[in-house]
């Protein structure tokens, strides 16, 4: 992840989904305190720090491995922790980020546990960002190499967030534009008794297919900057929520 954070296609297109549902709710300029809750080797820490405006872009993982990569980008404001119990007083922080985390968490209803503690640190008015890979039928070997816990369809995903307290601002599917083709290779690899070839977290080949997979998702980026503009289905949910004042 380390190596590939920067130029993968999957990374590089999700940061431009993230930007256009993200930005109305939370528009960059304005000084921010943020955490990324799950922050793995760092990458989206430097990114996130278009929000912060000057303000603290914190981060927190479980893994000690993780958290040395980001201190050999430069990033000094992380902490060893899990998700489930956030090593931050009440209402420090006014965004708060969990990119594909919740669905790693062992253990029955850790997830909502985690949500709530995504509450708690927020301040009123604060927002939370939530992304996880969707349908438990798009398992794969990606999954069993990851240890995917859960994956959630888009209510599911809404309705365990307003238990925790927030108000949904925006949710939507990602990835849209890939999921038959995604969908056809898993399922015909299940029906063949076929195992999947490992994490998804590698490079295509070729970089022109590279940026092409990259394009797609770009795609999906301009279409979803329209106001309420949602996608009906994809290999990602996505939510932002606000803690209300």
């Amino acid at each position: 992840m380390y190596e590939l954070e920067e130029s993968l296609w999957w990374f590089v297109g999700m940061r431009e989904v993230t930007r256009a549902v993200l930005d109305p709710l939370c528009p960059p300029g304005r000084e921010r305190d943020i955490l990324d809750a799950g922050c793995g080797t760092g990458g989206m820490l430097t990114w996130l720090e278009r929000y912060a405006g000057g303000g603290r872009v914190a981060g927190v993982d479980i893994s000690a491995d993780a958290l040395a990569f980001c201190r050999s980008r430069g990033l000094r404001d992380v902490a060893q922790a899990s998700v489930t119990a956030l090593p931050f007083a009440g209402e420090t922080f006014d965004l708060v980020t969990s990119f594909d985390v919740l669905v790693q968490l062992p253990g029955e209803g850790s997830d909502e546990t985690a949500m709530r503690e995504m509450f708690r640190v927020l301040r009123p008015g604060g927002v939370a960002f939530a992304r996880a890979a969707a349908y438990e039928w798009m398992r794969s070997g990606h999954d069993a190499a990851l240890d995917t816990q859960r994956r959630y369809t888009l209510p599911r995903l809404v309705e365990r967030m307003r238990r925790a307290g927030f108000r949904v601002r925006r949710a939507t599917y990602a990835n849209s534009l890939l999921l038959p083709a995604a969908a056809l290779r898993r399922l015909v690899l299940k029906r063949l008794g076929l195992a999947d070839a490992g994490s998804d977290v590698k490079p295509p080949g070729f970089d022109w297919l590279n940026r092409a997979l990259a394009s797609a998702l770009k795609a999906e980026a301009t279409l979803l900057k329209r106001p309420n503009a949602k996608l009906p289905a994809g290999l990602s949910v996505v939510c932002v929520a606000e803690k209300p004042r």
